[in-house]
């Protein structure tokens, strides 16, 4: 009987060997993976961002910027200055910083309500919607040209993952540090 607890205890000594080399494979392929994807994405945002920010640069726009305008062309109302800090994940001082340089710009408006002129109220012009459509089309017009390398089953992965992606950047959107 005590040789058949020993070989028992041997036998699920070297099953917790194997199944912690297992594991610590696991990491390993899963930090791999995890390196090169950030390999990837650096690479596919630079593609991207090279081609917005030769759009961006004859305007004088920074990407914050941009970013900030493509917000409120997305909301159907006016923001107030700490509901675009909000979104951008600044403070309330640096929004209104970014708010100051798009207004010199013509592409926002800055406006008070009417029970409380403290309360400043931002909304796109027509000068800022224009820019930020152009810039979208020229991002179509890249990301369609990257699609044509994949088939449609790919193509439908792709953006799977993408509205996943964008899924959970929804739901944990930057904080102001």
């Amino acid at each position: 009987m005590q040789v058949s607890i020993i070989k028992s205890n041997a036998l699920e000594a070297r099953r917790g060997v194997a199944s912690a080399t297992s594991h610590f494979a696991v990491k390993r392929e899963v930090a791999a993976a995890v390196g090169e994807l950030a390999d990837i994405i650096l690479v596919f945002q630079r593609c991207l961002l090279a081609n917005l920010t030769r759009e961006l640069a004859p305007g004088g726009i920074s990407f914050s910027q941009f970013f900030l305008l493509a917000a409120l062309r997305d909301e159907p109302g006016l923001l107030t200055m700490s509901e675009i800090a909000q979104r951008m994940g600044h403070t309330t001082a640096a929004a209104t910083g970014l708010v100051d340089r798009l207004e010199n710009l013509g592409h926002v408006e800055r406006t008070h309500t009417t029970h409380d002129r403290r309360k400043v109220l931002v909304r796109l012009t027509e000068r800022g919607a224009r820019l930020v459509a152009r810039i979208k089309d020229d991002m179509m017009r890249n990301l369609t040209a990257i699609l044509t390398y994949l088939n449609a089953d790919e193509q439908k992965a792709w953006l799977a993952i993408y509205r996943k992606i964008h899924h959970i950047c929804q739901q944990n959107p930057t904080q102001p540090s």
